[in-house]
């Protein structure tokens, strides 16, 4: 969507360069969520690592930066993290033009 906007932007592969878990920290303060509303509870990692999603941030945070599929995606930033970044999870992917300047 991004592409046929013609927005510039840069694609992460979250498989190949996962998020830290410092990042996912400041992906989550700049959403302004906590680590279980960007759970992704039908992941397989979810059940293999006997989640319920009820724990708390630092655990599932742990789990995303190991298991990064179980972070929601896409997940635009616009700004620096930790600088008063706006973020916007893309479901639907309209929701990241929400954040666009």
């Amino acid at each position: 969507m991004l592409n046929e906007k013609n927005i510039e932007h840069v694609y992460r592969e979250y498989t190949r360069e996962p998020l830290s878990a410092d990042e996912i920290r400041l992906v989550l303060a700049a959403l302004d969520l906590p680590a279980s509303a960007v759970l992704r509870r039908r992941d397989p990692a979810f059940k293999s690592l006997g989640l319920a999603g009820d724990e708390g941030d630092e655990t599932l945070i742990a789990a995303m930066a190991e298991h990064p599929t179980l972070l929601q995606r896409p997940i635009g930033v616009v700004g620096t993290l930790g600088d008063g970044a706006r973020a916007a999870v893309g479901r639907p992917p309209e929701a990241l033009l929400d954040i666009l300047p």
